[in-house]
């Protein structure tokens, strides 16, 4: 699998680790965290968790946002949680990425009480802060993804 597979952030492939051992004692097989990071890294096609970690952690980081990954933040303000659909980078820009957002629930971006136009899909463009350069009136970014 190794080379073929871009490798995630040392965090992602970390609660990776948490979610197969978590997985695994859900179906009565209870193993330590060190052996979930090794399994990992043999998913990966790694010796083992150490050689994993320094192929990570030795390279710069790539696209912090990971197609399918879930991010929260806010949305002309509102708060929500989404599933990322869509991610490009902008090589015009560096540091720039163009973000397809599927919101869990739609986020009103009315302000008004007497009307309401809700949004379950939106497209953005954030830096590696991920904020929009686009404010609202109030000088806001318009999308602000927290990490």
């Amino acid at each position: 699998m190794r080379g073929s597979v871009p490798l995630p952030s040392l965090d992602a492939l970390k609660d990776q680790a948490k979610r197969l051992r978590a997985g695994l004692a859900s179906d009565g097989q209870d193993i330590t965290h060190s052996k979930s990071l090794e399994l990992l890294a043999a998913q990966y096609g790694f010796r083992d968790w150490n050689t994993l970690h320094a192929m990570v952690g030795n390279r710069p980081p790539l696209n912090p946002w990971m197609l399918g990954s879930r991010v929260k933040g806010h949305y002309l303000g509102q708060p929500f949680e989404a599933k990322i659909l869509g991610v490009q980078a902008i090589t015009a820009q560096p540091g720039r990425y163009r973000l397809i957002l599927d919101f869990d629930e739609p986020v009103d971006v009315v302000t008004f009480d007497s009307f309401s136009a809700f949004r379950k899909r939106v497209q953005c463009t954030i830096d590696e802060t991920g904020r929009t350069v686009e404010k609202t009136s109030n000088g806001r970014p318009q999308v602000e993804l927290m990490w």
